[in-house]
């Protein structure tokens, strides 16, 4: 019987470009889905309120905005390094894959703590901005190691 004029046989070739279509539509629909349900666009930016799209974060924040640095200090003045723009997006890039990935498998502790790398960012901002009156002081002078402002100050930035 001969094949009419316009009908379409399921070849393999069409059978993968059909899936693959699908494939693909289906991780751009998921995609953009989690980019607007995470309002991940707010993430690029330095307002203080984004950091409560976490709401395990709320106490954190509530803290910050009772401290002394709410008034002259937003939160990535303090977590991201002072260098370069890349370098602010590379660590704001690790921190946000670290907190998406907590939140999403409720896998962080009940008690928020700085990791070690975050924690070397902070005191570089704690140095950065306070170089006046640190510049003297913030080095061991038997190691010769940085000292860690938060060794005194542990809650400043958050709840002074």
């Amino acid at each position: 019987m001969a094949e009419q004029p316009g009908s379409r046989r399921w070849t393999p070739r069409r059978v993968a470009a059909v899936v693959a279509a699908a494939l693909v539509g289906t991780a751009v629909g998921l995609g953009g889905f989690t980019v607007a349900y995470s309002e991940a666009p707010s993430y690029l930016g330095t307002d203080p309120q984004t950091c409560v799209n976490c709401h395990v974060m709320q106490p954190q924040y509530e803290a910050w905005q009772k401290g002394s640095h709410s008034e002259v200090a937003k939160c990535t003045d303090c977590h991201l390094p002072h260098g370069s723009v890349i370098e602010k997006y590379l660590v704001k890039a690790e921190d946000g894959y670290l907190h998406t990935t907590a939140f999403t498998t409720g896998n962080y502790p009940a008690n928020i703590e700085i990791r070690d790398r975050s924690l070397e960012v902070v005191n570089g901002a704690c140095l950065s901005c306070h170089a006046a009156v640190t510049s003297q002081m913030n080095t061991d002078p038997i190691t010769g190691d940085t000292i860690s402002c938060a060794r005194c100050h542990a809650g400043v930035g958050h709840d002074d």
